[in-house]
């Protein structure tokens, strides 16, 4: 099948930011430790992954990053806000329709307390002073994918650094084991 020049680019783009991910993280294994200084307890299971078969949904939330943040944004062109990122990456990669809201979102699923987290599953935040005022995707090794805020790009933090892990809510896995 002949791909068009936007597909030809838009997979490139996800290999590239597969390839830097992937490095990143073998580069992050073999020189880095978590610090319990930055984290409370409820992000400790963050430093223990596993796996639930959902890693295509954390390696297309890499390939997104440094799209430019846009409010409402739904689209790797039009740009993403946090909970379009989230809508986009599991419909393309996962075939799963979610709800267009944090708070609907935070409703799917089941959450995963006590449990390790897998790559894929989507982190919860209160940023605002609602529990469920931010989201992002889990993809392994402490670190998560989210549309933070605007002027900013899509980007990948640490979920145990001390500004993000004072503001965990919850994490929750969209898809069955």
């Amino acid at each position: 099948m002949l791909q068009t020049h936007s597909k030809q680019t838009s997979s490139c783009r996800t290999l590239i930011g597969c390839g830097i991910f992937i490095c990143s993280l073998l580069i992050l294994d073999g020189c880095s430790t978590f610090s319990t200084k930055s984290s409370t307890s409820k992000v400790a299971q963050f430093k223990q992954d596993t796996s639930v078969g959902t890693e295509d949904i954390s390696i297309a939330a890499v390939g997104l990053v440094d799209v430019p943040y846009r409010y409402g944004g739904n689209t790797p062109k039009g740009g993403f806000d946090c909970s379009g990122l989230i809508v986009y990456v599991y419909s393309k990669a996962a075939g799963i329709k979610l709800p267009r809201t944090i708070q609907l979102m935070s409703s799917k699923g089941r959450g995963i307390e006590g449990q390790p987290p897998a790559p894929g599953d989507l982190v919860f935040f209160n940023t605002t002073g609602e529990r469920y005022s931010h989201a992002g995707i889990y993809v392994g090794q402490g670190r998560f994918v989210h549309a933070p805020s605007a002027g900013g790009t899509v980007r990948l933090d640490y979920i145990t650094s001390p500004y993000w892990a004072a503001k965990f809510t919850e994490a929750r896995r969209m898809v069955p084991q």
